[in-house]
């Protein structure tokens, strides 16, 4: 692989850089299952021809995404590539769909900034029906999309994924909308002194730090009274040179809550610093929901908050799809992630799109079906309904039209080096708050079938 300079790779990812989960989470009500195809799809093979990447036997895809020059600290497309082949496993062996096998044939890294290159090979292969995407950049979703190629994708570049044909885990959110769920576990902590971080060369970094600064302040009097005493967004991404004086500097301020919006090496920098000035309070990771990150990290990371973005490996499995994703990923001998979850999801939104457009289908027939069937979609459980009729563009302040139903996140704290439910509950780990307004209320405990 011929990568650039890390200088060069650090700036061009985080140019757009949403891969922190600096996203809301989609949300939805407790409707079930959805339309989510959670039955096994035993339709018999109708002749096909003329559709790229589909068979007598076979319907095949192509996962694109960044492994080499990663500078996140992040498994991206190894992990969420672990995820398709597992939902792929689970299916094919109920006997695919429509008497074909699902092939995840090509895992494309794109080095970073090769994805528009990567893209561009699956939009001129005759080979590939669809793709599922976890980049750092998505420079080439745009290519794809102009193909009508069906995208699944983990939607860490969320401006990118405006396009009726990417369906992404949580739709298209506004990022400088005020928001409530960091404010909730500001509450949740009984924090009144907050401090955000963010990185400066990065718009969705930026943006969230100081976003969370003004929906904390906003929401003051219904959390507490906690207010932001320090934000600094222009953080050097990488931070090369430390975070000794802003934690300094929060320590002066007498912050007692820290968000960060910050990467999984950003966020270990900041942990590493607060203890070496001895300076405990906890920190909320935005992008962290990995155990064995956390678990290396030793006491680094206790009384810590992680949010996460679907139902939890933590949380119980009966009637979700869970159990399914913890077994297929066992049986490919795969540790559990949150980019395999993602990948999983991908491939079911996948499968869902397929069976609903029914036989004989092509990739336009697809992305329609999604698009017009697909209004109460859950995963199986794994993430509160999206309606892809209407949550492929983003909401803003003033137009609140095309905002998801709920907006739902599941919470937890480290304890013990393990990371345990708060808010929520194992049975309703979804903290969920009325999605297309922006008044206070307090959250409603939800689980999704």
């Amino acid at each position: 692989m011929h990568g650039q300079g890390i200088g060069r790779r650090a700036r061009l990812a985080v140019a757009s850089l949403a891969l922190l989960g600096l996203v809301a989470a989609a949300c939805g009500s407790d409707d079930g299952n959805g339309d989510s195809a959670t039955t096994a799809s035993t339709e018999p093979a109708v002749k096909i021809t003329g559709v790229p990447g589909v068979t007598d036997t076979q319907i095949r895809f192509a996962a694109i995404g960044t492994i080499t020059g990663n500078p996140t600290g992040a498994c991206t497309l190894a992990c969420f590539a672990d995820g398709v082949h597992a939902y792929f496993d689970y299916r094919n062996s109920q006997g695919g769909i429509f008497g074909r096998e699902l092939v995840l044939a090509e895992t494309l890294d794109d080095e970073l900034g090769k994805n528009k290159d990567r893209a561009l090979e699956i939009v001129s292969s005759d080979d590939i029906f669809g793709a599922f995407a976890s980049p750092v950049l998505a420079t080439g979703w745009a290519d794809l999309a102009k193909a009508r190629i069906p995208l699944f994708a983990w939607n860490i570049v969320a401006g990118e994924a405006a396009a009726d044909s990417i369906f992404t885990n949580n739709g298209v959110v506004c990022r400088t909308c005020l928001q409530r769920d960091v404010p909730y576990v500001v509450k949740l902590a009984g924090a009144k002194k907050v401090a955000t971080l963010g990185y400066g060369v990065s718009s969705s970094s930026k943006t969230c730090a100081e976003t969370y600064a003004r929906s904390i302040d906003h929401y003051s009097d219904e959390i507490g009274g906690a207010k932001t005493v320090y934000t600094n967004a222009s953080l050097e991404f990488g931070l090369p040179n430390g975070v000794g004086p802003e934690v300094t500097a929060m320590k002066k301020a007498g912050v007692d809550f820290i968000f960060g919006c910050l990467d999984l090496n950003g966020m270990k920098a900041v942990a590493q610093e607060l203890a070496r000035q001895e300076f405990q309070v906890p920190l909320l990771h935005r992008g962290s929901y990995d155990a064995d990150f956390i678990e290396q990290g030793g006491t680094l990371f206790e009384g810590n908050y992680v949010e996460a973005h679907f139902r939890p490996f933590e949380a119980t499995t009966s009637g979700t799809s869970l159990g399914a994703f913890k077994k297929w990923m066992a049986k490919r001998d795969k540790p559990l992630t949150e980019p395999a979850m993602y990948g999983w999801i991908a491939a079911d939104e996948a499968y869902t799109g397929l069976k609903l457009a029914g036989q004989p289908f092509d990739r336009e027939k697809v992305i329609d079906a999604l698009n017009t069937k697909a209004t109460n979609y859950t995963a199986g459980g794994l993430i509160p309904p999206l309606d892809f009729s209407r949550n492929h563009l983003p909401p803003t302040e003033t137009d609140l039209s095309h905002a998801l139903r709920y907006e739902c996140n599941v919470f937890l704290k480290v304890h013990d080096g393990k990371m345990e439910i708060v808010g929520g509950t194992k049975e309703k780990p979804f903290v969920c708050f009325p999605g297309g307004e922006t008044t206070w209320t307090e959250p409603t405990l939800r689980n999704f079938e």
